[in-house]
């Protein structure tokens, strides 16, 4: 080795652990900074091309190699905002846009989304969130396209009203028959009576009265449930039509025993007609029920106890929820729930092989191979932590201890630059 060589070879050690320390560098500086992976400085030697004794190359000095990052998991950090979803596993979230003037696919650990002014899911960049749309019936979308959370849900008819009352046992026989225009008059035609509100398949609202008459026969009682006319297909307003009725038998010890029931179909109004409304009133000793955890006949008042039913009308979102399966579901201000997305999550067949692109986001080059997109925690793929984010996976110790060692190697190479360059004076001096 020539004392020139010995020269290069010690800014070669400057130059390699130079670029190291700014390696490490950026990794301190990044110690806060959401979804960032750390990265590690790499050299590899350079031979010389003139071989010593032995046939052995001599060293010509380091080169920087390539920056590789690790890619470790980060701490979750709760932050309780439902949008910020972090990924404990394998995958990177996938974002759609224009970033720096490039429009494509980007990908990232960072979590930080929300909703711009269209309903999108966004990142802080405004690259859209992919993942695959949930409709109403259930059916996922078989590709992945940005998540738009201005969902809605349609409404429901009513196909079952839940009642349960008390017939006063000790309530007269009325003498008048039944009448349904009557039954509240003074002459009525009922010995009870309550209400209940149902929905027809378009989501709107009808009243229904549903009346109660002691046939003083065995404790038996009939029923029927009424709506106005002017809400049915061909009826008249001020004109009750019974939509359903029946009969209803008590045991001598109050208990429900069997219901008998008719009609139970309502056309409504530009609806969808002869809408099926099944009206229970609890359990009957003749099914093998208990026929006491509905509708009873002791010898109290009459009253109503329960009353439900399962429609609902048009409903607007309000708010969602992300599981660890990236589901999100929809909360409605018309009481229902139901899942309108998924989030979808890419592995790659050699993430190392992706580029960094600022923003913690990553590109994907020839290197890392095809990405590899499907529905979080399938095939190996991280699940989701909704309310959290990945913190960096930087570990500040770690990384000043680095520090500390190459920047001895630095000045240890600047030692041998300032031995060669003092060797190089004493050779100069010989001609004097």
């Amino acid at each position: 080795m020539s004392i020139w060589t010995a020269l290069y070879t010690g800014t070669s050690g400057l130059v390699a652990h130079g670029d190291a320390i700014n390696v490490v560098g950026d990794n301190i500086a990044n110690t806060s900074t959401v979804g960032f992976k750390e990265n590690r400085a790499s050299f590899g030697d350079l031979i010389g091309e003139t071989p010593v004794v032995g046939g052995q190359p001599v060293g010509d000095g380091v080169r920087a190699g390539p920056i590789e990052t690790m890619f470790g998991q980060g701490t979750l950090q709760t932050t309780g905002n439902t949008l910020d979803m972090a990924i404990q596993g394998n995958g990177f979230f996938s974002v759609s846009g224009n970033y720096n003037g490039v429009g494509g696919s980007w990908y990232s650990r960072d979590g930080r989304f929300h909703l711009d002014s269209s309903h999108t899911v966004v990142n802080a960049e405004g690259l859209k969130l992919q993942g695959y749309t949930i409709d109403a019936t259930g059916n996922v979308t078989s590709g992945t396209g940005d998540l738009v959370l201005n969902a809605e849900s349609p409404p429901q008819a009513t196909a079952n009203a839940k009642l349960h009352v008390n017939l006063n046992s000790g309530d007269s026989v009325l003498a008048p028959a039944w009448d349904p225009t009557s039954a509240t008059t003074a002459s009525q035609t009922s010995n009870y009576s309550t209400s209940e509100t149902v929905y027809d398949s378009l989501g709107g609202t009808h009243r229904v009265d549903v009346y109660f008459r002691n046939t003083g026969v065995n404790g038996t009682w009939d029923w029927h449930a009424l709506v106005d006319g002017a809400e049915t297909t061909g009826g008249t307003a001020g004109t009750p039509v019974e939509i359903g009725g029946g009969t209803m038998s008590f045991t001598d010890k109050g208990a429900l025993n069997a219901v008998t029931s008719g009609g139970q179909t309502a056309s409504f109004v530009n609806a969808t007609p002869n809408q099926t409304i099944n009206f229970d009133f609890g359990s009957q000793v003749s099914a093998g029920g208990t026929g006491i955890d509905g509708t009873t006949s002791y010898a109290t008042s009459d009253t109503v106890n329960l009353a439900t039913q399962d429609g609902f009308k048009a409903g607007s979102l309000t708010d969602v929820t992300v599981g660890g399966d990236g589901v999100i579901t929809g909360k409605f201000d018309n009481g229902a729930t139901r899942a309108i997305a998924q989030v979808a999550i890419t592995t790659f067949q050699s993430q190392s092989g992706l580029q960094r692109a600022g923003n913690q986001l990553f590109a994907s080059t020839r290197a890392s191979g095809d990405q590899l997109t499907a529905a979080a925690g399938s095939g190996g793929r991280g699940s989701i932590a909704s309310g959290s984010l990945e913190a960096s996976n930087v570990d500040i110790s770690t990384e000043l201890v680095t520090l500390i060692a190459y920047q001895r190697a630095f000045e240890a190479n600047s030692k041998t630059i300032q031995t060669s360059d003092q060797m190089l004076q004493e050779v100069n001096g010989l001609k004097r």
